[in-house]
């Protein structure tokens, strides 16, 4: 747990997690992060609240912070709902056509299917279903290699899956993402021997809920991220 703990006060935890573990589940016998926080907490003596702000989906990578009390979990929500705090991934997405690519916005209407945990993009043309939700993110190519690219995305709304969904609807699949990913995608991923989804939440800004002072974080050398990129 010491090496997933990027920072550390009275207040809140910055938290580095790891792919493949999940934030948080009801699932019996599935290990997640809350469920080793609290247990830190509690083999420190402290009271074992943690207060969970956002969540990464499970194969993926990256920072999150969560609070250790109901006051400091209100304001960081309140922060996460009007852009006070900002989150920005870095992706290795695949690339089938030879187009040079530079980056570009996407606006989709995502719809959530609860029986297969996933959502997909609706179609425009037909009437949208009330429950489909709109997703607008930022992407901009940082490093492109063969029929792989690196890239940046900014999301600008907070939805289920929705850099995996949305890159994977515009052609351009996270490597290693099983459930959004194409044949092509998927044939690369193997060749590359990447079995994770190739997203991480690599900035996180805020100000502290006590303090109001403006708090930075940024995943650098030594990711799952960079490992990838020095095979592409």
């Amino acid at each position: 747990m010491d090496k997933m703990i990027v920072y550390e006060d009275k207040n809140i935890m910055v938290i580095h997690k790891p792919a493949g573990i999940a934030t948080q589940t009801g699932r019996l016998g599935q290990a997640d992060l809350v469920s080793e926080l609290k247990n830190y907490r509690k083999k420190k003596g402290e009271d074992t609240y943690i207060g969970v702000v956002h969540r990464l989906d499970q194969p993926v990578e990256g920072l999150l912070v969560f609070a250790k009390d109901a006051k400091s979990a209100k304001i960081l929500t309140n922060q996460l709902g009007t852009k006070v705090l900002n989150k920005s991934y870095s992706a290795i997405v695949s690339v089938e056509t030879d187009t040079e690519l530079t980056g570009g916005k996407l606006r989709d209407y995502l719809l959530k299917d609860n029986r297969t945990n996933t959502s997909s993009v609706v179609s425009e043309e037909k009437p949208i279903p009330k429950e489909a939700k709109e997703a607008v993110l930022y992407w901009e190519i940082v490093q492109k290699c063969g029929n792989a690219a690196l890239i940046k995305v900014k999301l600008l709304t907070g939805r289920h899956h929705q850099i995996r969904v949305q890159m994977s609807n515009a052609g351009m699949p996270l490597l290693g993402d099983i459930k959004y990913g194409s044949e092509f995608s998927k044939k690369l991923s193997k060749q590359l021997n990447i079995k994770n989804t190739a997203l991480l939440a690599d900035s996180i800004e805020f100000e502290h809920p006590l303090t109001g002072k403006k708090m930075s974080f940024n995943i650098d050398n030594g990711s799952m991220l960079s490992k990838i990129v020095v095979k592409i």
